[in-house]
């Protein structure tokens, strides 16, 4: 069976009406073999008697004793009836202008009769003195009951080819719905939670739909929760970490013990990379869960300017070449979404850079960014898993990666419908690592 359900049905009730047909045709032609033969009987038993009686005229009438008399036909026809007139020792006195002496048997009492060829009725007057025997060729009839069958069979040729279109139709119209619900399930992500709806659906398909717009619901309460838990998780960390921090700082600025003091400084150090990984944390919720896609139209360079220029206050601003076109880059996507986007691909781009070399940004009329360091070529292997979730390279500048700077990049892209690429080495070059992000255009209000 094919694997598609509107092939199965056309394909089942296509089946079905050929077999019902060809059953009642069946049926109906060994009706009718069973009515012509009653119809074919009577016209023999009718032709006997009426030639019978005017045969008997024309035998006592005659003045010769003429043996035999075979009536003459008016024109050439095929004869389908023949017949013989025999008298009380079997001599015939009067046949048919075709009949065949040999096709009849002596006579054996009024009544039908069948031979291997023909199908005979024999009747008898003057005291059964003179007798008469009309047969049919059983060929005949066979040829009418093929005619029959063909004629019931023909239409098949017709009727079964139209029936498949109306049902591949009328299926096809009828599973519409079901097509509509494949279509809005299929095209549902987890960046997509919203409710299939009624849309109109059958009572057979809406208990479907309802119970799909149930377990969405359910999907989106459960990445809601997991995205409020991570965001008020980092949120709340942020003030204890920080309080940390400055009393690790002030353990190692006031005490004399050198020990002491390197671990203060590992403290620190830790709670350092908490408080960035919160921050992360928070950055991912709000690419999971805000609306990344305004609809108000700004230019990327003058977010682009500012995310550089806070690197340019954190002392790291002199490694970044930045290149931006003269003329504007226009998109509808939310500004902090695009400095969030911009400050981890540079970040990890500094990361992960050579020592002392430059890493350069570029954004194009296109709404293209492309951000690439230098670092020994990544192996495939790593390159493909390196946008998931708490994934590292290998190539670690200080090992104080989160693991989620790429994962929000892509989060980001994913949610507004951009283009990600990564590539290590980068263009035309043996080693570095590259990344893309094509922004799509603004929407049309």
């Amino acid at each position: 069976m094919p694997r598609s359900l509107q092939a199965r049905l056309a394909l089942a009730v296509g089946l079905g009406i050929t077999l019902l047909w060809l059953a009642a045709a069946g049926v109906t032609a060994s009706r009718l073999r069973a009515e012509m033969d009653e119809v074919f009987d009577s016209a023999l038993q009718e032709t006997a008697q009426r030639i019978l009686q005017l045969a008997v005229i024309d035998i006592l009438g005659r003045e010769d004793d003429e043996a035999e008399q075979r009536v003459a036909a008016l024109r050439a026809h095929e004869e389908f009836f023949t017949y013989v007139v025999r008298d009380a020792q079997g001599g015939i006195l009067l046949a048919s202008h075709a009949a065949d002496p040999a096709v009849f048997p002596p006579f054996g009492g009024v009544g039908f009769g069948r031979t291997p060829t023909h199908r005979i009725y024999a009747d008898a007057a003057v005291q059964d003195t003179i007798t008469i025997a009309v047969a049919e060729p059983l060929a005949h009839r066979a040829a009418i009951a093929r005619e029959v069958q063909v004629g019931l069979v023909l239409p098949l040729l017709v009727v079964v080819p139209l029936s498949l279109a109306v049902i591949v139709g009328a299926v096809r119209l009828s599973l519409r719905p079901l097509r509509r619900l494949r279509d809005a399930v299929a095209a549902r992500s987890a960046r997509d939670l919203a409710p299939v709806g009624d849309s109109g659906f059958p009572s057979e398909i809406a208990p479907i739909a309802a119970a799909m717009d149930n377990l969405l619901a359910d999907l989106r309460a459960a990445f809601e929760a997991e995205r409020s838990f991570a965001a008020n998780a980092a949120h709340e960390l942020r003030t204890p970490v920080a309080g940390a921090i400055a009393q690790a700082q002030r353990l190692r600025a006031e005490t004399p013990d050198a020990r002491a003091a390197a671990r203060a400084a590992d403290i620190e150090t830790t709670l350092k990379r908490l408080a960035r990984l919160s921050e992360k944390l928070m950055q991912l919720a709000r690419a999971e869960g805000a609306q990344l896609r305004t609809g108000r139209v700004l230019d990327l360079r003058d977010v682009l300017r500012l995310t550089l220029a806070d690197f340019g206050r954190s002392g790291t601003g002199e490694r970044i070449e930045a290149d931006l076109p003269q003329a504007p880059v226009l998109s509808d996507i939310d500004p902090d979404a695009f400095g969030i986007l911009c400050r981890n691909l540079i970040e990890n781009a500094l990361r992960h850079d050579a020592p002392h070399a430059p890493i350069r940004v570029a954004l194009t009329p296109d709404r293209c960014l492309t951000v690439t360091n230098d670092c020994p070529p990544v192996p495939p292997g790593t390159l493909a898993r390196l946008a998931s979730r708490f994934e590292r390279g290998s190539h670690e500048g200080d090992g104080g990666g989160s693991g989620l700077g790429l994962a929000i990049v892509r989060t980001i892209a994913d949610r507004t419908g951009a283009g990600f690429e990564i590539r290590s080495p980068a263009p035309g070059r043996a080693d570095g690592f590259q990344v893309t992000i094509c922004l799509p255009p603004a929407a049309r209000a």
